[in-house]
């Protein structure tokens, strides 16, 4: 199991962006798959993005390729989440999460471990 801590989240302009952390607690993060999901208000949780454990490998939402970049510090225990050409449709809760594998999983569901959430709000 590992404790999660996500920050920066906040209030931005459209176009603007954000940076998002994850803080892990342990000693084996380099094994975990990080991914991040965002949930708006009335809305199911969705996968965001993700990244392996090496950090060789990412994955993201059609919604968000091009946009968002998910990186990682092993050394820091660290996940990242840059946010760019923020649109108010990016409006939400931001969680990170880990599971231990090989491979970015989209479904919520094969995540085992979350953070509390970060709020980011996106102003027109």
């Amino acid at each position: 199991q590992v404790q999660l801590v996500e920050s920066g989240g906040g209030l931005v302009q459209a176009g603007g962006s954000l940076r998002l952390s994850c803080a892990a607690s342990g000693r084996t993060f380099s094994s975990y798959i990080m991914a991040w999901f965002r949930q708006a208000p009335g809305k199911e949780r969705e996968f965001v993005g993700g990244i392996s454990g090496s950090g060789g490998s990412t994955k993201y939402a059609d919604s968000v390729k091009g946009r968002f970049t998910s990186s990682r510090d092993n050394a820091k225990n660290t996940v990242y989440l840059q946010m760019s050409s923020l649109k108010p449709e990016d409006t939400a809760v931001y969680y990170c999460a880990a599971r231990i594998g090989r491979l970015v999983r989209t479904n919520a569901r094969d995540y085992d471990d979350w953070g509390q959430g970060t709020q980011v709000t996106v102003s027109s």
